[in-house]
């Protein structure tokens, strides 16, 4: 009962490559201080459009308060306008100048 068996190698080299070139970029989204937004009005953002807990919600929020600045989520570029755009637009009708950009990775 002798069989012979075939064994075929491939190379995923050039699969993974392409792979890779097909992951989109990534954005960070950065929340940046300022003297007139409330803390709790960040905070509240911060769980409503990017769904922190609580307690990383007043890490961040403090971060920026203390540094100018603090970097809490990383999206593709459309995502990342979006939701930038949606926490404007909110602040805006709330009467707040609070302000998030995206910078590339």
């Amino acid at each position: 009962m002798d069989k012979n068996y075939t064994i075929e190698v491939i190379s995923l080299k050039g699969d993974i490559k392409e792979q890779e070139e097909d992951v989109p970029s990534l954005y960070k989204v950065v929340l940046h201080n300022d003297d007139f937004t409330p803390m709790e009005f960040v905070i509240y953002v911060l769980e409503k459009f990017f769904y922190m807990d609580r307690a990383r919600a007043i890490k961040i929020t403090m971060e920026a308060h203390l540094k100018g600045k603090a970097m809490f989520g990383r999206f593709t570029q459309d995502i990342a306008v979006t939701k930038i755009s949606e926490v404007m637009d909110y602040a805006k009708l709330e009467e707040h100048p609070l302000r998030c950009s995206t910078e590339a990775m």
